[in-house]
């Protein structure tokens, strides 16, 4: 890898951390092109591997948001965290059809 292309991933790397992932507005800012950002993700897993970080990053921080407004009592965060993350105590929706014998048909999102 020439010393320019290193700079240029650096910089990318750098985008992307500032825009939380978002990959057009760190090309931009970087100044590359979306292709060659998905080209170096393909042919080096040491990129690769600094974006998949990048990505857990800004997750954590939706997470984070997404958590102050349960904490605010914000009944929407509040039910889309446990029809996500509860299903396994029975915070899931369903859909019971009775075709008139005795077979239901449940539907679960």
């Amino acid at each position: 890898m020439t010393q320019s292309t290193a700079i240029k991933k650096k910089r990318m790397v750098e985008a992307l951390t500032e825009s939380l992932g978002i990959i057009t507005v760190a090309c931009e800012k970087a100044g590359i092109n979306r292709t060659t950002h998905y080209r170096w993700l393909s042919e080096d897993a040491e990129y690769k591997q600094a974006v998949g970080d990048i990505e857990n990053v800004a997750l954590d921080a939706v997470e984070s948001a997404l958590f102050d407004r349960i904490r605010e009592g914000d009944t929407t965060a509040i039910i889309f965290y446990l029809k996500t993350k509860g299903k396994k105590r029975g915070y899931i929706e369903r859909q019971e059809i009775d075709l008139g014998k005795d077979i239901i048909i449940e539907f679960k999102e």
